[in-house]
């Protein structure tokens, strides 16, 4: 679903649209461009609410904030490239996801 930028500020209800704006020049919120307008997604409002979250409870200060969600993006990027690994083993035959199960057996007891 495209929503604009009054949509995400209603939605969150504890921003403004400057608030918003700053946040998507640091690059905490990615929106998306459609043509010439600029639309976001619930992800995006989701993600006002975590950085709402953060700096209201935790208080965290930009600098901090920054850093943890950068540590979550490469969480979430990490979890996405496991997924589509493991699509691709099941895609596998039998016998080729039996040797990857092992071979991983393997290497996890090593660890």
């Amino acid at each position: 679903m495209a929503l604009s930028e009054k949509d995400v500020v209603e939605a969150v209800g504890e921003i403004s649209v400057t608030r918003l704006r700053a946040w998507v020049r640091r690059g905490w919120i990615q929106p998306q461009r459609a043509g010439r307008r600029t639309v976001y997604s619930e992800v995006d409002v989701a993600r006002a609410r975590l950085v709402c979250h953060l700096t209201r409870e935790l208080a965290m200060a930009e600098d901090e904030l920054a850093v943890v969600l950068s540590l979550m993006d490469q969480v979430y990027g990490l979890r996405r490239a496991l997924r589509n690994l493991s699509r691709a083993v099941d895609g596998q035959p039998g016998e080729v996801r039996a040797e990857i199960g092992r071979a991983f057996r393997d290497l996890q007891s090593e660890a």
